[in-house]
């Protein structure tokens, strides 16, 4: 590989050329395929590695985004169905470093490789790593399970695409100056979602070495009643007849399937109820049992794992009900639909959720923390894992009520402050005080990548001893700081608490589902 303006690199599928940044200096190759198109007979099947090209492949410019709506007045789609490629950063210089491969979130059904927040060339410098930035499938494209109509499908063909995208990087990115035994799956939200899924896949076994899970909803995975109940709302949002078949939806326009997914997504009855339109299915072959199961059974990847969440992850929820009671309600009826038994003593932790603050620590906690914690716990059985809380927010995102909202922290651990969906809310610059707590969580990400490990000043979320109180949790804001089992009783409360199975307490579901699904099949993972 020459240090030139335009880098060059060889790969399974031929040459790909490449870029010197001229902002960063950095070599980039944007808009490498992967995998070959997912559309016509590709659309809901397993993807396929890339086909072979002639020449020298153009890598100076970012490829469109999967397909995906853009929740807009207009209603508009962008993207492409040949969305399987990836972008390469890397320092200038032919050194081999440790390799980041970053999936991006997005609730599942929007995102990009190349959001500027994502592009990753201030990381990659911060941390002397080969940073690599994967497209897959989103949405009703790739995380709605249609084996309800035929089994000539895969059930989450986005957790398919991510474990070919690190198929290629096994077997490519030594070329890029990447070495393929250090491996260092990351995400945040959905994608690190994704990162837990992948720790879960048997396929993607061996294809990592380390994992960064920021703000997961681990829990966020359907069963095949859910997603059942989804495929029906589809074809009765566009107007086709119960007898469609996937034959039927690989000819439909993918911007109607797009449109139609997206006013699902905006379904509120379900989503104030944690049930969203879109998620990877348990189905007992690539994603072979809930991932909490998974973790607790000791059968995910024994890998070193950092996983932490927001403070405020769901600072927006303060604004959904404005009074008392229908707070209580409503948070009632989300927890009720996992597990009715043990609802009320979750509700109990936090002051039965009449405040908007209450409500809002919550439903965050219900979806982000809780299940990381549960996560966590099992993990440090299995590989050292460290856990995190970001606290940082500036004066105006405390005063607009909002703190370290959802996406806050990747301003930090990318170096980019005012790039990120949270900073849209925030009119200040960057202060010396996020210069500060970036540097601090640069230099623990990068020791992570590097090592396995992050700096000594932050303890493994181990166990209690006779010297430590354990469950250390580093918290990010001025700098970093150490707190030992922070919110116990809500952690205890979460922990009596059963939410792997959403829905099966709702006989509405289980009525209309049992006809798509057979009496026969149970929720989850029968293929």
């Amino acid at each position: 590989m020459s240090a030139t303006e335009h880098p060059v690199a060889d790969t399974t599928a031929g040459a790909v050329r490449g870029v010197v940044d001229e902002r960063s200096g950095m070599r980039t190759w944007r808009g490498v395929p992967f995998g070959a198109t997912t559309a016509g007979t590709g659309r809901f099947r397993a993807p396929q590695p890339a086909q072979r090209w002639q020449g020298l492949y153009d890598a100076s410019r970012f490829a469109p985004p999967a397909m995906q709506g853009t929740f807009g007045w207009r209603d508009m789609v962008i993207g492409t169905e040949d969305c399987l490629t990836l972008d390469i950063v890397r320092p200038d210089t032919d050194e081999e470093l440790p390799v980041v491969v970053y999936f991006h979130g997005g609730t599942f059904v929007t995102g990009a490789s190349h959001e500027k927040v994502l592009q990753g060339h201030m990381l990659a410098d911060a941390t002397q790593v080969v940073y690599v930035s994967v497209n897959f499938r989103l949405g009703v494209l790739g995380y709605l399970d249609f084996r309800s109509l035929g089994h000539d499908c895969v059930a989450t063909p986005a957790l398919l695409d991510q474990i070919l995208a690190l198929e290629w990087v096994r077997d490519n990115i030594a070329a890029f100056g990447g070495n393929p035994d250090r491996v260092t799956i990351m995400g945040e939200s959905a994608g690190g979602a994704a990162v837990v899924h992948l720790m879960c896949a048997p396929g993607a076994r061996g294809l990592f070495h380390g994992a960064v899970a920021q703000s997961p909803p681990p829990a966020s995975v359907h069963s095949r009643l859910q997603a059942a109940m989804w495929v029906r709302e589809l074809v009765t949002r566009m107007g086709l007849p119960r007898t469609t078949t996937l034959a039927d939806l690989r000819t439909t326009n993918a911007e109607d399937l797009v449109r139609a997914g997206q006013s699902m997504q905006r379904n509120t009855k379900e989503l104030v109820q944690l049930n969203t339109s879109f998620m990877p299915t348990v189905d007992g072959e690539t994603l072979t049992d809930h991932p909490i199961d998974t973790f607790e059974a000791g059968e995910q990847a024994a890998v070193p794992l950092i996983v932490g969440t927001n403070s405020d992850e769901a600072s927006f929820a303060k604004a959904i009900y404005q009074t008392t009671k229908s707070r209580q309600r409503a948070a009632r009826r989300a927890l009720e639909a996992f597990d009715p038994d043990n609802a009320q003593e979750v509700l109990r932790a936090y002051g039965y959720a009449g405040g908007r603050a209450a409500y809002a620590d919550l439903i965050a906690d219900a979806v982000f923390w809780a299940p990381t914690v549960i996560l966590a716990t099992a993990h440090r059985r299995k590989a050292r894992t460290w856990m995190y809380r970001f606290d940082y927010a500036s004066a105006a995102m405390r005063w607009l009520g909002l703190g370290a909202m959802h996406t806050a922290d990747l301003g930090a651990v990318f170096g980019e402050p005012n790039s990120t969906k949270a900073s849209k809310w925030d009119v200040s610059n960057a202060s010396e005080r996020f210069s500060a707590v970036s540097r601090v969580m640069q230099y623990h990400w990068g020791k992570f990548f590097h090592t396995g490990a992050p700096g000594e000043e932050w303890p493994v979320y181990g166990f209690r001893s006779d010297e430590m109180p354990g469950r250390a949790t580093a918290v990010f804001d001025d700098g970093m700081r150490v707190e030992w089992d922070p919110k116990a009783p809500q952690r205890r409360a979460w922990e009596r608490f059963d939410m792997r199975e959403w829905g099966l307490h709702r006989q509405d579901l289980m009525n209309s589902a049992a006809s798509l699904l057979g009496a026969a099949h149970p929720a989850w993972g029968d293929a």
